[in-house]
């Protein structure tokens, strides 16, 4: 009697995966790991560059906002080149950009340049981000992207882990040796991702489903979404719009000149103007984009003021700096584990499935966490920790969910416009978070924002709502694979 051939069920799911996809793999990762390595140094570099170029706070608050007023522009507009030229290329110039940009801030000789470098980060890191996601899901098979996208996305908290060390231990020991040269030091780490992306021009394939794409196009391709809103009839309008959105942003995160109700007005103007983008890039589904971005909206906005506001909030209810550098860490670590958990969770259970349980474990822990003193620091960590493992952690599924949305020819850059887009919640949620503060307290501002916004996105994911939007203004524009892992899993 012949033995039957192994299906994939048998087979231990490391072994489905042969040694170039894993090779692809751990280049995306470190990507990634980079990309939080870099992009975070702001935050430990900070108080030492508003004394170096005699800053005020809220210039030196703009260094850091800087980053997500080019995301989106960043996102689409690489995202556009990697859905024209391959993945692999666009991850490669996202790296280089990434790099130049951080060693230029490392030089930087006023503000001014080292927030126009800023601005190139932001860029550079949302064209890393969609198209490194875009190329592991579309290399590993169908039922194992939630694992691609979980354990991608882990890499960006090992990356925060590994800079708030490095900060540690360089910065004081090249600012002994060289005064005023330990911030700069640290950015001029930021030089490793070129060597990644070297590596990855010339030991890497390209994606496969992206390969198998390009075969299939005939001569009368689509353009892709930088060409649809940049060169087309309306193209004066578009740039005009996105120079104006640039703009908005730059006033509403990078100035302390605009009252409340013009920041409501500029808001109000800003998300017009990306709704109409959308529209045009994508006519008959524009819906389920902006369903997306109001998803990713919230998701910042429950996760991006805990992250921001945290180290504030431990020193104020009596926890020294050295006990809140081990408390974050062991946050982190725990947002790190949640991403590789939600990867295996998501594949065995089902993506939006697990999204909901994961974020109701979470969220039942944000008032425990944030009513108690500061009395029980092994209780405040291990909440912390089990808080962002579930809570944050499940965020590594967001790839995964957003691509099963857009096509092929489109996913980098709907994938990057929509979810970069998304990402300027985690600009105004810490800002929101300590305007609620000076009423409520710190603590129960961060847990309301956790709560209530951690809310939306269950239900958006939960009941798959941008494909219920979709069915309501235009049934037959409908894709089988939107938002389904059971469809996506058997194609």
């Amino acid at each position: 009697m012949t033995a039957q051939p192994k299906t994939t069920t048998q087979v231990p799911w490391w072994r489905q995966l042969d040694r170039t996809k894993w090779k692809a793999f751990f280049a995306a990762w470190l990507g990634v790991v980079l990309d939080g390595y870099d992009y975070v140094l702001i935050s430990f570099a900070l108080a030492e560059i508003i004394r170096t170029f005699d800053l005020t706070l809220v210039q030196g608050a703009s260094l850091v906002s800087a980053a997500f007023i080019s995301r989106w522009i960043g996102g689409l507009m690489l995202g556009a080149f990697g859905d024209r030229f391959g993945r692999r290329p666009a991850m490669i110039v996202s790296m280089g950009l990434f790099a130049v940009a951080s060693v230029a801030m490392a030089f930087a000789p006023s503000y001014a340049l080292f927030f126009l470098f800023r601005l190139i980060v932001g860029f550079a890191m949302a064209g890393e981000y969609s198209t490194s996601a875009t190329y592991v899901i579309e290399s590993w098979p169908k039922h194992m992207r939630n694992k691609a996208s979980g354990f991608l996305l882990s890499g960006f908290a090992f990356g925060v882990i590994l800079a708030a060390q490095v900060d540690k231990y360089l910065t004081p020991a090249v600012e002994a040796w060289h005064p005023g040269w330990g911030w700069r030091a640290l950015f001029l780490t930021g030089i490793a991702p070129i060597f990644v992306a070297l590596y990855m021009r010339r030991n890497l394939p390209e994606a496969d489903e992206w390969e198998q794409a390009k075969r299939e196009r005939t001569r009368d391709r689509e353009p892709d979404a930088f060409h649809v809103l940049f060169s087309g009839k309306r193209r004066i309008l578009n740039i005009l719009g996105a120079v104006v959105a640039s703009v908005a942003l730059m006033f509403i995160f990078a100035t302390d000149l605009v009252p409340g109700w013009a920041i409501a007005v500029l808001a109000v103007m800003l998300a017009a103007i990306f709704i109409i983008f959308i529209a045009q890039f994508d006519p008959k589904r524009w819906i389920i984009g902006v369903a997306i971005m109001v998803t990713i909206f919230a998701s910042f906005m429950y996760t991006w003021p805990i992250q921001g506001l945290l180290p504030t909030y431990l020193e104020g209810v009596g926890y020294d700096p050295g006990a809140v550098n081990n408390i974050v860490t062991f946050a982190g670590l725990g947002n790190a584990i949640g991403y590789i958990v939600a990867g295996f969770a998501g594949d065995a259970i089902g993506m939006r499935r697990w999204y909901v349980i994961s974020l109701f474990i979470s969220q039942t822990l944000v008032f425990p966490l944030f009513i108690q003193g500061s009395e029980f620091v092994i209780l405040v960590s291990a909440l912390l920790f089990f808080n962002q493992m579930f809570g944050q952690g499940v965020s590594g599924l967001l790839p995964k969910w957003v691509a099963s949305y857009f096509p092929v020819e489109r996913r980098a850059a709907g994938l990057g416009f929509c979810y970069n887009v998304g990402a300027l919640g985690g600009a105004v949620g810490p800002f929101l978070g300590a305007n609620l503060a000076n009423t409520y307290g710190l603590g129960m501002a961060l847990a309301v924002l956790s709560v209530g916004f951690a809310l939306i996105v269950i239900l958006s994911i939960g009941l798959n709502v941008p494909r219920r939007l979709q069915s309501l203004v235009n049934r037959d524009a409908v894709r089988p694979e939107d938002g389904n892992d059971e469809i996506v899993d058997q194609a």
